[in-house]
């Protein structure tokens, strides 16, 4: 009976990026339940700035100290370049930011302190995975990319390869920040119709907001608002942790305040179907907007939004 660690027959699972901090935080949560083992020893966080890689690592390691927090103070020195094994309070694991530390230390002394880690039996989470690799001479046990999808693979020698994941996640990750600010924009012509409470839901390319009954509101005329905001290219920025500043002077509740495009105007395509959907399972009404190349055709079949092309 072989005692080495058991590799499942998965290739990969696909999960929407929540664009909130909170359901980010659920989602790390329920990575952690499904997908990783007490044995993993190498874990390779793989997306671009502000895509979210920092909150689903807290999701999933809750209570870890991430030395790039910028809630309080950088951790220094790095702990993993100090580490003595021989110490009762040596932690057993370890989160390194590559693309920060970088600004720090050489990426060859990092990669060799990702392996002494490893070979004290340690285990290190390390974001930007990517630019570590090539340095490295082994893969992740666990890969988790992170754009309008969470990618989340066990790769073996035939990948896949650290590259291939940040392609696609980087691909798409504009999706994801266009969605976002179109729902915020969304969201702040819809208050002039009332106090609506609603759910957020995902769509590829898009956003949904579920209401369990049905507003009565004019689609079309908020479409046209969000329209004119996005022609006069109004700038969007981060306000504090749960607000966005639209503009210089209109302050918007955000629960995912950094994952944003820079200016309304980086918004492509932009729809906002007329009518609400009705859902007989949630038995809630989707109100559902879409960006991108997704949105050039309002005729499109609805059930083929989240096709999935192999």
């Amino acid at each position: 009976m072989s005692n080495k660690p058991y590799r499942d027959s998965q290739l990969y699972r696909v999960y929407f990026a929540p664009r909130g901090t909170v359901r980010m935080l659920n989602l790390g949560m329920m990575l952690a339940q499904q997908h990783l083992s007490p044995l993993d020893r190498l874990i390779g966080v793989i997306g671009d700035p502000g895509s979210g890689k920092s909150i689903l690592v807290k999701g999933m390691f809750p209570g870890m100290e991430l030395s790039n927090d910028d809630q309080g103070v950088n951790v220094r020195p790095l702990p993993i370049l100090s580490i003595d094994e021989h110490s009762f309070y040596s932690s057993h694991t370890y989160h390194l930011d590559v693309r920060f530390e970088m600004g720090f230390t050489n990426i060859g002394v990092l990669a060799e302190a990702v392996r002494e880690a490893i070979a004290k039996g340690k285990r290190v989470i390390v974001e930007h995975f990517e630019l570590l690799y090539p340095y490295l001479g082994m893969n992740a046990e666990l890969l988790i990319g992170v754009g309008e999808e969470v990618i989340i693979t066990r790769p073996t020698i035939f990948g896949p390869e650290p590259q291939d994941i940040y392609e696609i996640v980087s691909k798409s990750q504009p999706y994801r920040k266009m969605a976002h600010t179109a729902e915020n924009l969304t969201e702040r012509f819809l208050a002039q119709y009332g106090d609506w409470s609603y759910a957020h839901g995902d769509v590829r390319h898009g956003f949904i907001l579920e209401f369990d009954e049905k507003p009565q509101v004019d689609l079309a005329a908020i479409e046209a608002q969000v329209k004119e905001c996005i022609r006069q290219d109004i700038s969007i920025s981060l306000y504090d942790e749960t607000h966005i500043l639209i503009g210089d002077d209109i302050i918007h509740p955000c629960t995912g305040p950094r994952i944003h495009v820079r200016s309304t105007g980086e918004i492509k395509n932009f729809i906002l179907y007329h009518d609400f959907l009705y859902d007989p399972i949630s038995r809630r009404y989707m109100l559902i907007g879409l960006v991108g190349d997704t949105a050039e055709q309002r005729e499109m079949r609805l059930n083929d939004l989240n096709k999935i092309t192999l």
